[in-house]
């Protein structure tokens, strides 16, 4: 028996199994299995483009492809950051793809897309962190689909910023966003390549270039952070012009990225979004499945209502 002991006391450790947390019930969402959806799929990788929708693996992908919704992902499908609540691929990205801004108007094209969003990875091997791109695509889908309003989803274009979103308000997207994703607080642990009050810098710049492109930012819940500091990014936010606003709940996509600290009801996200409105955005979406582009097309148009409505009251 003692041996038994000493044989098992000196066996090598077995690595911990980690554990997925359960989902409430209010965040499960039904696995795509539409046509539309397929046919969206296939139209994708017929020309050789990324989506955020599958990079991401974003929870609305089902409901998205099945109108024909997608959020397309430029630049590439490998990001030079390691952001830890994020399932994009990081390494060294491949050579940018010259057909990718014709490629993404013929997709809106073959849509029918009223309303477009265009994100990216992160390029910091890049010149222009690959300002130049949106560039391009955003001139693209001008001469391609003029009707279709284009709303853009940057990285914060570290150290290139200035020049990145000069470059980027003078193509003249109809809205721009770009997500501070957390708290200041929690940035060394979720975002430590980045920095929250440059992020803020970056909508602020865009507001001085021209003020009548929407902006837009979000935030995940359910990181650790704490309300009072939530209320503290939306006060910052107003201060720095930013029209919409979107607040989604965390999901740890691996067991390799950051853990899910709390599922946040959805009675607390209505709480969040009833303070966000007093406090004077034009446009608030803040769900427990909220993310960035989902309904934006939709959230677009109201936004656009309450300037218009605002214009004429001041009158």
């Amino acid at each position: 028996m003692g041996k038994r002991m000493n044989d098992l006391a000196s066996a090598p450790k077995s690595e911990p199994v980690a554990v997925r947390q359960r989902k409430p019930d209010w965040i499960r969402v039904k696995a795509p299995t539409s046509q539309e959806y397929a046919a969206t799929r296939d139209l994708m990788r017929s020309l050789n483009l990324n989506t955020v929708c599958e990079e991401a693996a974003c929870p609305n992908i089902g409901e998205c492809w099945t109108k024909k919704h997608a959020t397309v992902m430029i630049l590439g499908d490998v990001c030079t950051r390691a952001c830890a609540f994020c399932n994009v691929k990081t390494g060294m990205p491949r050579k940018v793809d010259a057909d990718e801004p014709e490629h993404v108007a013929e997709a809106a094209a073959k849509l029918g897309l009223e309303h477009i969003v265009i994100t990216s990875v992160d390029r910091d091997d890049l010149a222009d962190g690959g300002a130049g791109q949106f560039v391009k695509v955003i001139e693209a889908l001008r001469r391609t689909t003029p009707n279709t309003t284009i709303e853009i989803l940057t990285p914060d274009f570290r150290g290139k910023m200035r020049e990145a979103v000069e470059a980027i308000v003078a193509a003249g997207p109809d809205v721009y966003n770009h997500n501070l994703e957390t708290v200041p607080r929690l940035y060394p642990t979720i975002r430590p390549g980045a920095r929250y009050y440059a992020s803020l810098r970056l909508l602020e710049e865009v507001k001085r270039h021209n003020p009548l492109i929407f902006t837009k930012s979000g935030v995940m819940l359910g990181l650790g952070e704490q309300r009072l500091e939530v209320h503290q990014v939306m006060d910052d936010m107003r201060c720095a012009g930013i029209d919409f606003l979107t607040m989604g709940q965390y999901l740890q996509p691996t067991p390799k990225h950051t853990k899910v600290i709390e599922f946040v009801t959805p009675q607390a996200f209505s709480a969040y979004g009833a303070i966000a409105r007093a406090k004077g955005f034009l446009q608030v979406a803040a769900t427990p499945l909220t993310r960035s582009s989902y309904h934006a097309g939709d959230d677009f148009q109201q936004m656009r209502a309450a300037r218009e409505a605002q214009l004429a009251k001041a009158r």
